[in-house]
């Protein structure tokens, strides 16, 4: 998925990743290191003629984090931020959060040399991307039912 976002730089479409599950009663998120600036993100990518937003999702969780899961079907929010691309070019990224309950987390994956990945609790999370609206959707998660 990760193709040269210049392709069609104009539709900004993005799917993400958001691997949760229970320790100790509380619910925790993954977050990965983004390659580039090495800011704390979601596992996400291009969105792909073909591909549903779960296929995505999995498959940037997978690629990005070394997680496998279950994703739902629907998405649980969305955020905005600007992509810097190639050039100094950049666009303004619409990005759908699919939620990802954890069941597996591998030693072994594509990008581990690329990244690092942690679990937060997800008022740690929202304080440690730097996305308003994708901190503004963690602290959602934390908030009682």
């Amino acid at each position: 998925m990760k193709k040269d976002p210049g392709v069609d730089s104009r539709s900004g479409r993005q799917v993400a990743a958001l691997p949760f599950m229970q320790r100790e009663g509380q619910t925790v998120v993954m977050l990965v290191t983004s390659r580039e600036t090495g800011r704390w993100v979601l596992p996400k990518g291009w969105a792909e003629k073909g591909s549903t937003g779960p296929e995505l999702a999995a498959k940037e969780a997978f690629e990005e984090a070394g997680i496998l899961g279950e994703v739902a079907a629907e998405p649980v929010g969305s955020y905005g931020y600007t992509k810097r691309l190639t050039g100094a070019r950049e666009v303004i990224c619409a990005v759908e959060v699919f939620p990802l309950r954890f069941n597996c987390l591998l030693d072994d994956w594509p990008e581990r040399t690329q990244r690092k990945r942690e679990w937060f609790t997800p008022a740690q999370a929202a304080m440690a991307v730097a996305e308003g609206d994708l901190a503004t959707l963690l602290l959602r998660l934390a908030l009682p039912e």
